[in-house]
């Protein structure tokens, strides 16, 4: 996976989160559709700490293959 196609999937994760943010209801975060948003927020930071990762160990890999 490239860098470019990583960090395209970072910026779509953010924008889900932007989405899902307005969904919720904050006066019951807890019901109805806001439970839905809030999973789906969840389901996008954990995305991005996936792919954060991906790239760190990517990062890794080639400064050990450079040595």
């Amino acid at each position: 996976m490239s860098k470019t196609l990583s960090f395209t999937l970072i910026v779509l994760a953010v924008a889900l989160i932007a989405y899902n943010v307005t969904l919720v209801n904050f006066q019951n975060p807890l019901e109805g559709n806001s439970v839905i948003a809030l999973i789906g927020i969840v389901a996008s930071l954990c995305a991005i700490v996936l792919l954060l990762i991906y790239i760190t160990s990517r990062k890794i890999k080639d400064k050990l293959d450079e040595d």
